[in-house]
Order: structure tokens, then sequence, then C-alpha cells
């Protein structure tokens, strides 16, 4: 299931510290505190100014095992998002804040990270995911988000919306493969993207390759909808590479904690800056991602298999995402697989009891996904009867 505050009259019960909802997003409107921020990875320390909002205590529907934060946010320079999280057990203990993000759109005044180590007696933040301790699921959480600048900077970050994915997983769940969900026949035009053909391109943002699946989607998505960085942006890029938004990409995603591209509220919060918003979320089945297809969005899907799991597809040890742009008139799943060796191999086409199992198969309730949309596009109507899951 998905929470999400995206209009003014989602925040009735927050806690608003020095921010408000107006034209359309979360912003600064008053200083609640200052602080001197350390950064670990090559800026330097600077004072901050900051106003937060906190969702208040929300109730789960169910016990969850993973809790998933997102947001699109526009970050101007000197500015910063911080994301923190907590929650809450069956027996109504708290946990301490956990600090899910530092985000920032861009690494030229402080860098985007997450803060590793952060394993306690609830669980762990492990990169862009709560995992509730075995045996210790989540009953209800808080999430709060500062808004913060270095004094000076005439305007904050602008937060058009907060998200939370909470997901379980059923004992012995096996489901079924699904049946259709009205998108069979219908491949939508996203452009191709290989990552393998930018391997050893920029060492510092993880050098290309098998580590550049999740940028390689995004900068998919971004290209699908008409937008991107223009070319002065990408000056800093050879000028040879025949796809320099993938390398934009992978800079402008990179947490340089993790040490990777690949934290997934990253990369649904990089196109802000390009009008579009951004969602990590989990689906059910094939049949409810049919829904965006219908409505002209294409899903970036994570899923880890062994070798042969998933006939035809590269193998990563460390996983892979694809963009699901649409499914056979047999129900098979069309994807742009960037773990290819050219951008004309990108294509293809996978049994669609195959794809769903593997993307399911995942801990905590699997069917991890993210996806962009302009504001203009509005996102398919949720499954009735079911809780809400974007």
């Amino acid at each position: 299931m998905l929470h999400r505050w995206s209009e003014a009259s989602h925040f009735t019960d927050a806690v608003l510290r020095g921010t408000a909802w107006s034209d359309g997003a979360l912003r600064l409107h008053g200083v609640e505190a200052c602080e001197t921020y350390i950064d670990h990875h090559g800026h330097a320390s600077l004072d901050w100014e900051y106003a937060s909002c906190s969702t208040g205590w929300r109730d789960l529907p169910f016990p969850a095992e993973e809790l998933v934060p997102s947001w699109t946010a526009l970050t101007p320079s000197g500015t910063r998002l911080v994301v923190r999280l907590r929650v809450r057990d069956a027996a109504g203990d708290v946990s301490p804040w956990y600090v899910m993000a530092h985000w920032a759109s861009d690494d030229d005044v402080v860098h985007r990270t997450t803060v590793p180590g952060q394993t306690g007696p609830f669980g762990t933040a492990d990169v862009d995911v709560f995992v509730a301790a075995p045996g210790r699921p989540v009953t209800a959480y808080e999430l709060e988000v500062r808004l913060a600048r270095t004094p000076g900077v005439p305007h904050g970050p602008a937060v058009r919306a907060l998200y939370l994915a909470a997901s379980s997983t059923p004992a012995g769940r096996h489901p079924a493969v699904s049946g259709p969900g009205g998108a069979w026949g219908t491949v939508l035009d996203v452009p191709r993207r290989s990552q393998e053909v930018h391997t050893g391109h920029s060492p510092q943002w993880d050098g290309g390759g098998e580590a550049w699946s999740a940028p390689a989607c995004t900068a998919m998505l971004v290209e699908y909808f008409g937008r991107g960085p223009q070319a002065g942006e990408m000056a800093w890029i050879d000028p040879a590479d025949t796809a320099p938004q993938v390398d934009f990409t992978a800079r402008a995603v990179y947490d340089y904690a993790y040490k990777g591209c690949g934290n997934w509220a990253f990369n649904a919060a990089y196109p802000a800056r390009y009008g579009l918003d951004g969602m990590v979320t989990r689906l059910r089945s094939l049949n409810e991602l049919e829904r965006f297809i219908r409505a002209g969005i294409p899903v970036a899907t994570a899923q880890s298999f062994r070798i042969g799991e998933l006939a035809g597809a590269g193998y990563s040890p460390a996983g892979s995402i694809k963009i699901v742009c649409g499914f056979t008139p047999d129900g098979d799943v069309v994807v742009n697989d960037p773990l290819s060796a050219t951008d004309e191999e990108v294509r293809r086409t996978y049994p669609r009891g195959e794809f769903e199992r593997v993307w399911l198969a995942a801990s905590g309730g699997g069917g991890v996904v993210y996806f962009l949309h302009p504001a203009d596009l509005p996102l398919p109507p949720p499954v009735p009867g079911l809780d809400p899951n974007w």
C-alpha cells in the first residue's frame, strides 16, 4: 500500500515547523533551527538553516516488513532535503529516527547520500528501504522531511510530493500467473539505451556497464516523455558519447555512501528538474502493471534471478532494472532491457510467467517499481477493493 502527500488537504494532520503548502508545493516559510552539516564525501562542512514537516503517525492496515519513502522535489543549488523515518511496533514501542536520505539534485555544494550503519532492534535503513527486524513488523510510522538551505540562498527546496510504500510477504505466497489486464497487444515506443555501451565511463560514478542499469532505465523514461538535459548541461561528457544522457543521469542519481546508482528513490526524484513526478512503490502483479501501460506510462521494474530463470535475459549478480514497455498479443512482457550489448538489442520479450515470478520473488513482497509522469498525464485509477499502492 502507499500513502501520499501531494496537495494541501493531505497535510491537514501534518506538523509544520516553518513550512507551508503554497503554490503547489511544500516550501520554507520560516526557520525552525540551524545546524552544521558535515559532508563526508568531499565538500566543506557548511552551516544550514532548515524547517520541517512531519506527517504525524500513520497506522498501517497490516504489519509491514519494508517501508520505502520517495519524493518529488526541486532543490536549487545550496539546498537539500533530509528525509527521516521512525516506526512503531505492535507493542507500541517507538524506534529512533532513521535518516533515509540527504537529497540534492546537484552535487556542486553538497553530495546526495544515504547514511550507512543505521541498524538496531527495530530494523535497518538499508540504502533506500527500511527493513523491519525479523519478528518485529511495523504497525505505524512517522515520516519527516527537512527543507534546508545555506544562509543567503533566497529559496529553499520545493517539495511537490512525498510518498511512503509499505509491504509485507504472506507466508507461503506463490501467486499464480496473472491474467489479462487490458494491455495485451499494446507496446509503448520507449527509446532504447544500453548500459553496456557505457562500460568504463565516469569511474567516480561507478564506471558504467553492469553498474548502470538504473540510470540507463531512468534516462529512457525521461527521454520517452520528451524531457532531459540540454547540451550545455552535458558539456562535461565526452562528445564522442552516443548517449550522454545516460552518463548525466548516473551522476545525477549517484548515492555517495552506497557508492552506486541503484537507489530507487534517487532515480525517481531526479526527473523533477524536468517537470516529471516520480514514485517508488510495489505492484501486486503484471495485471496491475498493465493499467500503467494503458495510461501511456512505462514502468521500471526491479528484479534479481539466477542464471536460467528468465529465458534470454542477461545475468547480473547485483540484479537488474528493466523497463516494461508493453505486452504481446499473447500477454508476454515487452521490455527495454539495458543489460544488452548495443542500443539496438535492448528491446526484448520475456515469457509472462517467468518474468512475473522473478519480479515478485524479492523480499518484502517483491514487485518493486518506479515510474515517472508529467503532471498533465494522470496515473490510472487504483484497483477497486484493494489498499491503494499508487
